[in-house]
């Protein structure tokens, strides 16, 4: 079996971890007025440092901050596109897991103005990864072009700015190849973009919540695909782009349900991505089978090892599914890694710190055991 010098790694993770209790507290008394920006951007120096360690000593290649200096996965980077603004109402999201259902009411966003990006986002997060990372491969994370869509739809588009969506479509497209473009002037060769909208879509209820904002449920991720496309057009050879597929991670609970089948054929063979983050944790995911699709080439990293839950799987159990998987697609093009972030939200998921930490210490371990150390 081949050793994987260039992510992803056989042994990987999705990107989000679990926030200290310091840096909720520094959160919090920066809210109340009780420390100043500076202040509470020295409490999430420290908190980074630490979590940069935490992913070396444990052995893991690919190193990410956290997103520790984010509320949310994605909206904190959404709303620094030239052209997006907060909206002044909320979104009402519905996440759902075994004790029910939670509500999530996130910022709404509009699109007021045309898309671009005139200044990298998260550049400074990405350099103080990069001065903190000793060993390992720095990995950024933000969100596909894909989420300045998904919620909103149509409605959040102004059709005075774009009263032709195919050019938003194609400013979208372009604005993320100039993200790209900057990252990588920075020294970024690992880039993920993590995307809902390729997984909530397979579920016929989000179909039909798209169909009711005005979008082609059967057709809009192919739109999402060509987009993302035009993000990677000029994609320098050394620099691995990969994406995250999620249903929902907010608090333990999710959103979305069902297998990949409805995306499949578009997603592995349309998709210009290096490698693809996905979520096989629970009977929620649908079976292996859409795994036939994928052309040789491209990797594909099973999420078998669930950060929703504190309890640790069976060594036994995950190299179990990995056989099952490897039924549709070549073991030398998988790789493994828990099933998404640990802290989509600044809540975090109902773990601790210590629980998170054994879950990315099996990943290496069954890792190292199915494929040998890289």
């Amino acid at each position: 079996m081949s050793a994987r010098t260039a992510p992803p790694f056989r042994a990987d993770h999705v990107g989000s971890l679990l926030r200290p209790p310091e840096l909720l507290q520094a959160r919090a008394d920066h809210k109340a007025g009780k420390i100043d920006d500076a202040a509470l951007h020295a409490a999430e120096d420290a908190a980074i440092a630490d979590v940069v360690k935490l992913q070396e000593d444990l052995g893991l290649q690919a190193i990410t901050d956290g997103e520790l200096r984010r509320g949310s996965w994605h909206m904190d980077f959404v709303y620094e596109l030239d052209g997006v603004t907060r909206a002044t109402d909320d979104m009402h999201i519905q996440f759902k897991n075994p004790a029910g259902v939670i509500e999530f009411t996130p910022a709404a966003l509009s699109v007021d103005g045309k898309i671009g990006v005139s200044k990298t986002i998260f550049g400074d997060h990405f350099a103080y990864l990069q001065s903190v990372t000793t060993k390992g491969t720095p990995k950024l994370t933000i969100p596909s072009p894909s989420m300045v869509h998904y919620r909103g739809g149509r409605a959040a588009v102004s059709e005075d700015v774009y009263p032709d969506m195919a050019q938003f479509w194609e400013d979208l497209g372009t604005a993320y190849a100039e993200e790209v473009r900057r990252l990588y002037e920075l020294g970024c060769r690992y880039l993920q973009f993590d995307d809902t909208s390729l997984a909530y879509l397979n579920d016929p209820n989000q179909r039909r919540e798209m169909a009711e904002k005005g979008a082609d449920p059967d057709h809009q991720h192919e739109i999402y695909i060509s987009t993302i496309n035009k993000a990677l057009a000029d994609k320098p050879a050394d620099m691995t782009i990969t994406t995250h597929m999620c249903r929902g991670n907010h608090q333990s609970s999710w959103v979305a349900e069902g297998g990949y089948d409805f995306v499949a054929e578009a997603l592995f063979n349309d998709l210009h991505i290096d490698g693809y983050f996905m979520e096989w944790d629970d009977e929620r995911s649908g079976g292996f089978e859409p795994l036939r699709l994928v052309p040789k080439g491209k990797t594909i990293v099973l999420g078998l090892i669930t950060s929703k839950r504190p309890e640790l799987e069976s060594k036994d159990e995950i190299k179990r599914r990995i056989d099952e998987a490897s039924k549709y697609i070549d073991l030398d093009q998988l790789c493994l890694s828990p099933q998404c972030g640990f802290a989509s939200t600044e809540k975090g998921n109902a773990l601790t710190i210590e629980q998170e930490a054994a879950k990315l210490r099996l990943v290496i371990d069954v890792a190292d055991e199915v494929w040998g150390s890289d």
